[in-house]
């Protein structure tokens, strides 16, 4: 775990886009500070055990035999001569947190079967193999998924997770030495095999791309379990992936190449805390290509100029690994750099510890307002496929939230599920809920999200593989009704002193939010008080010209975008009144009382048009519901309510869709320096429907605050 040693400076290439920032070797000060984070990431047990990297040696030499085996069987079976059969060849490759060396105990083995022409994926692979693995002992949970964007075989072998994917490339013979970074080996070959070999040649570009691996690889680690505990380590939910943070961790790397840790952890807060998104990056010049696969490129792909946190990959073909980033999560990932900037330069001077940056995201106190999201199966191989499904598409449910409502309502959506022992084949999901700041609100003004709920769950219901008794339902629940069995040993903690999200124990940023931030330093000295020594002068000054070069060589370029708004996510809440409408149940009707402190959402009409919103909004409240009639309608939980018709006239907004952010006028790819956020993101852009469509069934009501009662959570 020792992280000694640099790169000289004077003789290395330069690596990425642009000079470095800082040169400058570490001090004692970052030495002392890389070993006390060492000690914290061990700590936390994100080291394996010398026996657990043994057996995983062994399970992966054993599974190359097993392929090795399957494809001299099926050369025999489809009549090739004894010589090709004797010389026919597959062989493993291992990408992601394996091959980077930042996986952890129990960690899962992204692996890759390269297999010749003539052995096929559909027949073959999801054929032949996986009757060869589903005959063997070893092997657990096998779970073959042929239709998945990258088409994979799930299981466990001996003890240790693995997802094998199949790439066959134009060879009828498969080399032993065989380079899979080279391009050609992506001549002549399907898109599911260009997707699945472009992990490894990822991968392995990062490790070329990095000036230290081992500061690269201790500096990442840090970061994934940052992430994982500040709820922001999930690409599914809208967040970034593993690849994600290996690619932004990378480019830091770059620009501090002599850097320890300790201080790649810090440049990594502040230069993402001031770079101005969409600006993409990149750790190497996107490359055409001579086979005339496409690759990220806003300027002739109108779907590429969409994405608001571009992060692009630097294998051909370069593609943006980050397109699942939505308008509400890149708010919550701006603020979480934002948190994590003051605490390190709390940590530079000894004000702060490891344990303050890595201190969990309280999601259940961030928020008066949640989404849950339950969801049912009939057996444990039915919720297995429905939750993976239902997993997929929750990223959907944020897009057309912000759609509908022009990104005024922000959603916050919590990665992972929660399950309740006294109900089994069953998962939880919850989504924070939210006004964007700096919007005004009107008095008795009501939201209506409804329809947007309605037609996602119509969309989750087209699932191909549904079966009776998949079910889904959504609901409001408020904080104070949040269930207790998402809660550390399902006891709800007391409630907080301070506004839910407010920075605890750590010091704030020197001049104040949209002023200036000093350029790049790095500290010195053994100690707290000895951090302004001789030495740190001449480092600062060498840093803060670097970086004034740097600057100066993007200017030009920086001044023709538009940027997202760095806004705050957790600022006090604005004390207002809620108004609640408990729902009204005929008499005689069937439907029981709803659970406390939550409302349904429920089914009514799914090819009825959403209701696009254009008005401001202030806090959200209690979701209205006042219910006519009931219906019987197939859903999670016996019989559901519908809402009868009513008039409503909704405007039409008639200018279709729009960019998300003005891109680069000049037609350039350059990537920009990390300063200032100065601009604001336009507002995505919603559709409605000029008609008149029933009643939504949940209102969410705002009132200003010059009429809050003082009444909360």
């Amino acid at each position: 775990m020792s992280s000694n040693g640099s790169i000289n400076s004077a003789t290395a290439p330069r690596l990425g886009l642009s000079d470095p920032i800082f040169t400058g070797g570490p001090t004692q000060f970052d030495v002392i500070k890389t070993r006390e984070l060492e000690k914290f990431l061990a700590d936390a047990s994100l080291y394996e055990s010398q026996e657990e990297a043994i057996r995983r040696e062994e399970v992966l030499g054993r599974l190359d035999q097993i392929v090795k085996t399957w494809v001299k069987n099926i050369t025999r079976a489809k009549g090739f001569n004894e010589q090709l059969v004797q010389e026919a060849n597959a062989k493993i490759f291992t990408f992601g947190s394996y091959r980077l060396g930042v996986h952890g105990p129990g960690a899962d083995i992204d692996t890759l079967c390269v297999g010749p022409r003539h052995a096929n994926r559909d027949e073959d692979f999801f054929g032949e193999l996986y009757r060869m693995l589903a005959d063997m002992t070893e092997i657990e949970e096998l779970r073959p998924v042929p239709d998945a964007h990258v088409p994979v075989l799930n299981f466990k072998f001996s003890g240790v997770s693995i997802d094998l994917l199949y790439a066959n490339v134009a060879l009828w013979t498969v080399p032993e030495d065989l380079d899979i970074s080279q391009d050609s080996v992506l001549q002549n070959v399907d898109e599911q095999t260009v997707r699945s070999l472009n992990g490894c040649r990822v991968t392995d570009q990062i490790l070329r791309l990095v000036p230290n691996i081992q500061n690269f690889r201790t500096a990442l680690r840090c970061m994934r379990l940052w992430a994982k505990r500040r709820g922001v380590y999930s690409n599914v939910t809208g967040f970034l992936g593993g690849i994600n943070w290996a690619l932004l961790v990378a480019r830091i790397c770059q620009l501090y190449p002599n850097a320890l840790p300790n201080v790649l952890v810090s440049r990594f807060f502040r230069v993402y805390n001031l770079w101005r998104w969409p600006n993409p990056v990149m750790l190497c010049p996107i490359q055409e290509g001579s086979l005339g696969l496409p690759v990220w490129d806003p300027r002739r792909n109108f779907r590429d100029k969409q994405h608001l946190m571009p992060i692009i990959t630097p294998a051909y073909p370069c593609m943006n690994s980050s397109y699942n980033v939505s308008t509400s999560t890149l708010r919550v990932m701006m603020e979480e750099f934002r948190r994590g900037n003051e605490i390190c330069e709390a940590l530079e001077t000894n004000n702060a510890g490891w344990m303050t940056l890595f201190e969990p995201f309280p999601f259940f106190e961030a928020y008066k307002n949640y989404l849950q999201i339950d969801i049912a199966a009939e057996n444990d191989d039915d919720l297995r496929k429905w939750k993976g499904w239902i997993e997929s598409r929750l990223r959907q449910l944020t897009l057309k939230i912000e759609r509908d409502t022009k990104s005024t309502l922000q959603c916050h959506p919590r990665p992972g599920e929660f399950s309740e022992k006294s109900r089994p084949l069953h998962y939880y999901y919850f989504m924070g809920l939210r006004r964007k700041e700096g919007t005004n609100a009107q008095e008795g003004e009501q939201f209506d999200i409804r329809l947007t709920v309605e037609e996602f769950k119509h969309s989750v219901c087209m699932y191909h593989s549904w079966c009776h008794g998949m079910r889904i339902h959504v609901c409001h629940v408020r904080r104070k009704n949040i269930p207790d069995f998402v809660f550390p040993g399902g006891i709800r903690p007391p409630p907080a002193t301070k506004p839910a999200g407010e920075m605890l124990s750590v010091a704030k940023t020197k001049g104040g939010s949209g002023k200036k931030r000093k350029q790049d330093e790095v500290a010195s000295g053994t100690n707290s008080k000895e951090i302004a020594s001789s030495g740190t002068d001449s480092g600062l000054h060498a840093e803060k010209n670097a970086k004034e070069r740097f600057d100066a060589d993007m200017k030009g370029i920086s001044n023709d975008a538009r940027f997202p708004d760095n806004t705050s996510c957790y600022g006090p809440e604005g004390e207002e009144s809620v108004r609640f409408s408990p729902p009204v149940v005929p008499s005689g009707s069937p439907t029981g009382s709803p659970e406390p402190g939550k409302e349904n959402i429920v089914r009514e009409n799914a090819h009825e048009p959403f209701v696009g919103h254009g008005s401001p909004l202030k806090e959200l409240d209690e979701f209205d519901n006042d219910l006519g009639m009931t219906s019987q309608v197939p859903g999670f939980i016996g019989t559901m309510k519908v809402g009868p018709t009513a008039k409503q006239e909704v405007a039409a907004e008639g200018k279709g869709a729009s960019s998300s952010s003005k891109w680069l006028q000049n037609g350039s790819l350059d990537e920009l320096e990390p300063i200032e956020l100065t601009g604001l993101v336009s507002n995505v852009a919603s559709t409605s429907a000029s008609v008149a469509p029933r009643k939504p069934s949940i209102r969410l009501n705002f009132t200003s605050l010059p009429k809050a009662t003082g009444s909360s959570a």
